[in-house]
């Protein structure tokens, strides 16, 4: 079983025919769901990637099967479905818990079917000085002050929402805490591991986030043999959703970078 994939074989838009296949890139959606990065796939998919947005297991009312205990089995299921393609050249996106899923799976990556990464205030790793805050110990309010720069325009008063989105995001919640709660939001080894990863990583940081703090991405992005800590001013925890321009003008110019089938790309 793999998780539920909202583009199997096509992109996300129609687009004109290409000279060269499009290049896959897989956007990987942190703890509050898929449509935290709807509109990062959707710029993807214009600029011509073939994007692969799926939903993890669990997350809005997708089931969670026996063998998904944990961010170790999204990092494998994942590199299942690269295999079960057989893609190349694959940008990996994560966002938040996506951006831990993605840095799993790169040291897992035997085959190398990934050339570049791109972590968007991810968490994942233990950094002595600079703890995860603890995001279920917040109640909502706290929550939004510590994830966005400007937390009135995005808070949303839980007594206001539908029953059905309540319930969204209560179970996403729950299954978040299931999967990344223990030991909280990292895998222990990880840091250490990301030394051996030989993919170009860029680290898009929102500097105004207090989940995880830029300190934090600096120590991230210092683990990978290639890495990169890039700020976003004025964005909290999402760059992505609250400086869209910014975020997307440097995944892009990242993806040009790290891709073989850029005329100004890697191996050309």
């Amino acid at each position: 079983m793999t998780p539920t994939d909202t583009n199997t074989t096509q992109p996300l838009h129609s687009k004109p025919l290409h000279p060269h296949p499009l290049r896959p890139v897989l956007v990987l959606h942190g703890g509050g769901g898929p449509a935290t990065v709807a509109g990062l796939a959707r710029h993807l998919s214009e600029t011509g990637a073939d994007v692969i947005a799926p939903v993890h297991p669990g997350w809005d009312g997708t089931p969670r099967p026996d063998w998904c205990t944990g961010i170790d089995d999204l990092a494998l299921a994942y590199l299942h479905l690269l295999q079960d393609r057989d893609l190349h050249d694959v940008l990996v996106v994560g966002s938040s818990l996506g951006g831990w899923i993605a840095a799993e799976m790169a040291v897992r990556d035997t085959e190398q079917r990934i050339t570049g990464l791109v972590l968007i205030n991810a968490v994942g790793v233990h950094v002595d000085s600079e703890p995860i805050a603890d995001f279920f110990a917040l109640d909502p309010r706290a929550a939004a002050e510590h994830s966005w720069h400007d937390p009135d325009r995005f808070y949303a008063d839980p007594a206001t929402l539908p029953a059905d989105e309540l319930a969204r995001r209560q179970a996403n919640m729950t299954t978040m805490r299931a999967l990344a709660g223990d030991p909280y939001m990292h895998d222990p080894k990880l840091l250490r591991r990301l030394g051996r990863v030989r993919q170009p990583a860029l680290l898009v940081w929102g500097e105004s986030d207090r989940i995880v703090t830029p300190a934090y991405g600096a120590a991230y992005a210092d683990a990978f043999a290639d890495g990169h800590l890039e700020l976003v001013p004025k964005a909290g925890h999402l760059p992505h959703v609250e400086q869209p321009e910014a975020t997307f003008a440097l995944i892009d110019e990242h993806a040009r970078r790290t891709s073989s089938r850029h005329p100004a790309g890697r191996g050309e």
